[in-house]
């Protein structure tokens, strides 16, 4: 099983591949809840290139790295990646005037699927309202 999650941006695709794919835009964006954020992040977007966004809670009492490596990319259209023994794809699809981005990935066993669902959603909402005041 797969779980999927999407929002629309309403950006030029430009905007939004930038702001998914810069270290500069991500530790804006890449966090769940106010109390959480993004240290550090890389980017080497080729296939076969890694990537890592440091995530920590605000209050220093926890951190993780979340890394993997590019296995597909199609320029404004999809990123799929590999993390640990998980994958997962990002896809982006242009409408009239705006960008859906749907992120689909395997699900871990030590969290329920309802809250990884919506962590993965909060992140994904971050990256939306982080593009459209841009």
């Amino acid at each position: 099983m797969k779980i999927t999650v999407e929002t629309t941006v309403k950006a030029p695709i430009k905007d939004v591949w930038r702001a998914w794919t810069t270290p500069d835009d991500i530790v804006k964006w890449n966090a769940a809840s106010d109390d959480w954020h993004t240290t550090d992040a890389t980017v080497d977007l080729r296939i076969g290139g890694p990537f890592c966004s440091r995530m920590e809670a605000k209050d220093g009492s926890f951190g993780f790295d979340f890394a993997g490596v590019y296995t597909q990319i199609i320029p404004h259209k999809l990123i799929e990646f590999s993390f640990g023994d998980r994958k997962a794809s990002v896809e982006f699809t242009l409408t009239d005037n705006a960008v859906i981005v749907r992120e689909t990935f395997d699900p871990e066993d030590q969290n329920p699927i309802e809250m990884q669902r919506d962590g993965w959603q909060a992140i994904l909402n971050n990256f939306a309202r982080h593009v459209e005041k841009q």
